[in-house]
């Protein structure tokens, strides 16, 4: 079962890169009474520590979402932006978004452009001002603001904002508070700035030193209308990633992850992608290496207002992380 209404308050609570503070204090009460030790470090990135005497093995999602940040306000009030991670101007048109301070606005573009030509540069926020006084009496430069959207829920598929990667935050929360005992030296981080360069886990990663890495992840679905050749779909059960732009996984643990699926009667499917940037990116090549692999839920429409999983695969997703927890 999914737990609704935490997951709802995650996807929902302010959390761009580099202000992860409110999403980080959430988790922190949840997960407080599960675990031996709860560190801060000097990046913000949250780390769990739950004792064991084995082999180290980091647990990582990254808490920060999709943002936008201030970077001119006209004399009209308009506010002109950039991007913080990555997305399409052309998906922004028409989409809310709401500031740290509860300011909201909407996304729109110059009227002499076309729509097949839109860049950051030809969109702006309206929150509703007609003039630069106005508005710099409620958002000033360097101010960010994320997407906001509601939170839509049935019974076999989840819609919202910021599923990438509060799913991964979610599923880690989950094992935290039904763990088991396991011989693993566990380490459970919920890192900073991963839409900006997966920036948190390599701070992370160097001051834990792991054996091994799991990252867990969305995996970007593409079985929607005239997409480009990808295994990856939803329904199909949580993804074992072989490759992306910044890492290969390493064989021993994927092999071990291709026996648990097996054996545990796990849905699942493999990835090879030449565009995706993960944590695992900077987590492998931290010091003198790290044994990693990406597990993901698959998920359409990423760094979009309306993203969408499925609770099926995040159920798989659940499974086998546990199983991998338990399998000494």
């Amino acid at each position: 079962m999914i737990d609704s209404n935490l997951l709802k308050n995650m996807v929902s609570i302010y959390g761009p890169s580099s202000r992860e503070e409110r999403i980080r204090n959430l988790i922190i009460k949840e997960i407080e009474e599960y675990v031996d030790e709860i560190k801060i470090d000097q990046l913000g990135n949250l780390i769990a520590h739950k004792a064991g005497c084995g082999d180290k093995l980091m647990i990582s999602a990254n808490m920060d979402q999709l943002g936008f940040i201030v970077i001119d306000i006209d004399e009209k009030g308009f506010i002109r932006f950039t991007n913080i991670g990555k997305c399409e101007p052309i998906h922004l048109i028409g989409q809310r978004v709401q500031f740290e301070n509860g300011i909201k606005g909407v996304i729109f573009y110059e009227e002499n452009s076309t729509e097949n030509k839109i860049t950051f540069e030809k969109l702006y926020i309206d929150i509703g001002s007609n003039k630069k006084e106005d508005t710099l009496s409620k958002v000033n430069i360097g101010d960010i603001c994320i997407l906001a959207n509601e939170y839509i829920e049935n019974e076999i598929t989840i819609i919202s904002p910021n599923l990438d990667d509060r799913l991964g935050c979610y599923i880690l929360v989950e094992v935290i508070k039904n763990l088991n005992n396991t011989e693993y030296d566990l380490y459970f981080v919920f890192t900073t700035q991963g839409k900006v360069g997966a920036r948190g886990a390599k701070t992370a990663a160097f001051s834990i030193e792991p054996d091994i890495s799991l990252v867990i992840d969305v995996n970007r679905a593409r079985d929607t209308p005239k997409q480009e050749r990808s295994n990856v779909k939803l329904f199909n059960g949580v993804t074992i990633d072989i490759m992306n732009n910044s890492y290969i996984t390493h064989s021993e643990i994927k092999n071990t992850l291709l026996d648990l699926v097996v054996k545990n009667n796990i849905k699942y499917q493999l990835e090879v992608s030449d565009d995706d940037i993960t944590d695992a990116g900077s987590i492998h090549l931290s010091k003198y290496g790290v044994k990693t692999t990406v597990v993901s839920i698959p998920c359409r429409y990423v760094h979009t207002s309306s993203e969408i999983a499925t609770k099926e695969d995040i159920i798989m997703c659940l499974k086998l992380i546990n199983s991998f927890i338990g399998k000494l």
